[in-house]
């Protein structure tokens, strides 16, 4: 009996985070292992990472990592699984290149062999499951999609892809690897939904490719272009024009700068030397305002954004926007940027009214829509389809694609992350499980879940603010040596009843009056009260729940003075 699982621990019903496994006989093939980006309201998160304890509790089954590409919600995860789980890591010579620099930021060091390049031609045996690796169009270099033959047929992952035509041929999909995974059988195909909700045409690269023309040979002054930084086709197709009408190119961003050098490093990327303008920090003199000069403003999610309103603010190092420059947005906001791209396009326009602002339709989509996820289905004619890498109404999305082209519901099937879809010799048999598949909120390097606790509190000190009340007690007289003081972080502490810190002070006073007069001082009842005591009243007054602490200070004169700490009796 021939037994595959497949479930997703992120990817589903979101946008983000895309970690697939496939279980094929007991053994877990991990698809990418990607990361997403915190919204404005998740405070001091960094980024958000899948829950791999599923992962961790099996790694012996593990046989590897297989990365279709270079993008973040692709591979911004996988330093965070290797250390915990010690694996093979599977991917193009570009990906790897990329992702041993994310290794270094980090600060994780791969093992000797762990990473593993490959390419169209590999074809990796694990007993009866054989995994290959088929080229796919996309605006990054050496995007794959995978396949993996069982013994019932291929289970074909292919991720962000589309099937325009004017790619290089680095670009170019790969036909003749669909034909032939068709010919051998496909058992059921994962398919990235983001884009299957577009019925209108988009722009293709050659289009795409004129409007640049346009743009760059009628340019009599600056050009400033936003970009994405994993936007590599992008920046080529720039640098191409700009080079072609004499123009020098200066590309900003540092992270940008390292993924730039990849390319070049590798071929991925031409620039010429003699084109690279080097920018130094503006003073009196240096003001890097040629009028030959095109500025690639590059970085990830609102990065583009922000270095575009330090330069119209006139605090940025290097640029500072001019009424005369000429600003070109291609840079379509990610989901929780889309206040800082209007707020930015508002500064911008105070400065110099020359914007052009692409609108999606007319850039080269990076996500397959309707008729190119129909034309994926029509190569494979897969017996089974599974909609991954998308919200819930893109996955339903492409089950109304297949309805179109013959295929009924049953053998388009949609689930959430964690659930197990079975297939028992090449039939699907239900949902028969699930596993832990929940958000990890990292903050800063550690991998550790910030949690609840602390992004309520965060939340509180967002909305509410904090009060922090002090005081000098002695334990052995019961008396208040100095204090209360009163610190007020984010509230505000003035009303139309008077002043509220008076009035903590006064309710302070007024709790001590019923500690200080017992024989033992209970400390942690005492400050329970305050905390009572003053959240009650702050809220009866102004409706707002600042985090109050309280911090009392045990000082025992007598104590200090037989030690001869003259000056701690002094600062008292």
């Amino acid at each position: 009996m021939s037994n595959v699982n497949f479930f997703s621990l992120g990817g589903l019903q979101e946008n983000g985070k895309n970690l697939y496994v496939l279980e094929v006989d007991k053994k877990l093939f991990v698809l990418d292992c990607g990361l997403k980006y915190p919204t404005s309201e998740l405070y001091g998160v960094d980024v958000i990472v899948n829950d791999i304890s599923y992962l961790v509790e099996n790694k012996d089954r593990i046989v590897g990592i297989f990365l279709t590409h270079a993008h973040d919600d692709h591979i911004g995860g996988v330093s965070y699984l290797l250390k915990e789980i010690d694996t093979k890591v599977y991917g193009s010579k570009f990906t790897l290149a990329v992702l041993n620099e994310k290794f270094k930021e980090d600060e994780y060091v791969p093992k000797p062999d762990q990473l593993i390049e490959v390419n169209t031609r590999s074809a990796l045996k694990f007993d009866e499951v054989i995994v290959r690796f088929f080229e796919v169009a996309h605006n990054i270099p050496d995007c794959f999609g995978i396949a993996i033959k069982t013994l019932d047929g291929y289970i074909v992952y292919a991720s962000n892809y589309n099937f325009d035509q004017n790619s290089k041929i680095d670009y170019a999909h790969m036909f003749r690897s669909l034909a032939v995974f068709a010919k051998e059988g496909v058992l059921a195909l994962l398919t990235e939904s983001l884009g299957a909700n577009n019925e209108s045409s988009r722009g293709t690269i050659l289009e795409f490719k004129l409007r640049l023309t346009n743009i760059i040979s009628q340019a009599q002054n600056r050009l400033i272009f936003t970009l994405f930084s994993s936007d590599i086709l992008k920046i080529q197709q720039i640098i191409d024009i700009a080079v072609e009408y004499n123009k020098k190119i200066a590309i900003i961003g540092r992270k940008t700068q390292k993924l730039v050098n990849q390319a070049m490093a590798l071929g991925y990327l031409n620039v010429p030397e003699e084109n690279l303008a080097n920018l130094k920090f503006m003073d009196g003199k240096i003001k890097n305002n040629d009028k030959d000069l095109v500025v690639l403003v590059t970085g990830e999610r609102h990065e583009p954004y922000f270095m575009l309103q330090r330069m119209a603010r006139g605090i940025d190092k290097l640029i500072k926007l001019e009424e005369t420059d000429k600003v070109v947005i291609l840079t379509k906001p990610f989901i929780g940027t889309e206040k800082m791209a209007a707020r930015t396009l508002d500064i911008i326009y105070h400065v110099t009214s020359n914007v052009i602002e692409f609108s999606p339709q007319l850039l080269p989509a990076s996500s397959a829509n309707r008729e190119e996820i129909k034309e994926m289905i029509n190569i494979l004619t897969p017996k089974y389809i599974i909609p991954v890498i998308g919200e819930y109404r893109h996955q339903y999305a492409v089950r109304i694609i297949a309805d179109c082209i013959g295929y009924k519901d049953d053998r388009v099937i949609i689930v959430d992350n964690g659930d197990i879809v079975s297939f028992v010799d090449g039939n699907y048999t239900g949902i028969i499980g699930d596993v832990a598949s929940s958000e990890v909120l990292i903050d800063g390097k550690a991998f550790k879940d910030v949690g609840d606790v602390v992004m309520r509190d965060r939340e509180l000190l967002a909305e509410d603010g904090l009060i922090l009340i002090t005081a000098n007690i002695n334990p052995r007289t019961k008396t208040i040596l100095v204090g209360p003081e009163v610190i007020s972080k984010g509230f505000t502490y003035q009303t139309e009843e008077g002043d509220i810190l008076l009035e903590i002070k006064k309710l302070f006073m007024l709790v001590s009056s019923k500690f200080l007069t017992t024989k033992f001082i209970n400390w942690s009842e005492f400050k329970t009260n305050i905390k009572n005591e003053i959240s009650h009243y702050i809220y009866k007054t102004t409706k707002r729940n600042p985090i109050i602490i309280p911090v009392l200070i045990s000082t025992d004169l007598d104590l200090i003075k037989r030690l001869g700490y003259q000056n701690s009796i002094e600062e008292i």
